[in-house]
């Protein structure tokens, strides 16, 4: 069946179930039985500098977990069998958050993503034996969800299905990613075929509603798909 050959991934850990990049949501992400977790991090001051904290953004940052404390939870010996995807959500701390994943003893089972191009460098830079994902397209609002925006954005996702795959070759040439964590809307059948012929994985995120999902798991090329409710993995087909 396609869905068994499709890693399954928590995003934020199973943020649906329980309040993202928190040890409760990381639990209930293991319970569903994902083969991945997803967490964000987020330097305490915009310049990459302070503590990293587990958050999508600074209004979740008061009370979140430092890296540290979520690398911890994560080495535990119930998680051995779950890779990482850690998500940098801006520059500037590329190296630090790899000296941390090295120091748990999980950068042998972690991806890095980021849509930022500099931290591509500066993680490859830093930890060449860390595997890393170039997230597209580069966009911190779901511009298709509102009528006013949809039409715009519709011609972006028909241009960025033609250009991201030749973009992707070429850093895959180069050395630069080995994978692709690509918006659902973009991922068409040409689309995962061009990546995967290009040497790279992908990873779809985020998703969330269970047709999407089942059409993705059977869409050749697709490594992996990103959900805030992994429990729709084995929902009924």
């Amino acid at each position: 069946m396609p869905g068994l050959t499709v890693k399954r991934i928590g995003h934020k850990g199973a943020d649906l179930i329980a309040p993202g990049n928190t040890a409760a949501s990381f639990d209930a992400a293991l319970a569903a039985g994902v083969d991945w977790i997803e967490f964000d991090v987020l330097p305490e001051h915009q310049d990459g500098t302070g503590e990293l904290f587990l958050a999508h953004d600074y209004q979740h940052v008061d009370g979140a977990l430092t890296l540290v404390e979520g690398l911890a939870h994560l080495a535990q010996a119930t998680f051995s069998h779950v890779h990482l995807d850690v998500d940098l959500k801006l520059p500037g701390y590329e190296a630090r958050v790899c000296a941390a994943l090295h120091a748990a003893g999980l950068a042998e089972r972690t991806l890095i993503s980021t849509m930022e191009e500099a931290s591509l460098t500066a993680v490859r830079a830093a930890a060449p034996d860390i595997r890393l994902g170039w997230s597209v397209p580069k966009v911190r609002r779901n511009y298709l969800a509102h009528p006013v925006t949809r039409p715009l954005a519709l011609g972006a996702v028909h241009y960025a299905r033609r250009a991201i795959p030749r973009q992707v070759a070429a850093r895959v040439a180069r050395g630069e990613i080995d994978a692709v964590m690509a918006h659902w809307a973009l991922v068409d059948r040409r689309f995962a075929a061009a990546i995967r012929d290009a040497g790279a994985e992908l990873y779809v995120w985020t998703v969330d509603e269970l047709p999407l999902l089942r059409r993705l798991e059977a869409t050749p090329g697709v490594t992996g798909i990103i959900s805030n409710d992994p429990r729709l993995f084995d929902a009924p087909r």
